[in-house]
């Protein structure tokens, strides 16, 4: 199993990766562009991938992370 660390910086880089890819996008260009929507789609199901498997102890310590939400939407996404 892969230690929680890097789940977390799996969630962190795929975070950076949509900032990147949205930094200059208005929201008319972002609805124009498939691949963009899709490249922040799967970086977003990463995060939710992740999430799911971060233990309940540093769940707890950041309550103010939605986490449940996050892995909830990457369930409806992948299904």
């Amino acid at each position: 199993m892969r230690r929680e660390e890097l789940y977390l910086r799996d969630i962190v880089d795929a975070s950076d990766a949509i900032q990147r890819f949205v930094e200059e996008v208005n929201e008319q260009d972002f609805i124009a562009d498939e691949m963009l929507q899709s490249a922040v789609l799967q970086k977003l199901m990463i995060i939710g991938e992740a999430a799911a498997r971060i233990s309940e102890s540093i769940r707890k310590q950041y309550p103010e992370i939605p986490w449940t939400d996050i892995v909830a939407f990457r369930n409806i996404v992948v299904h």
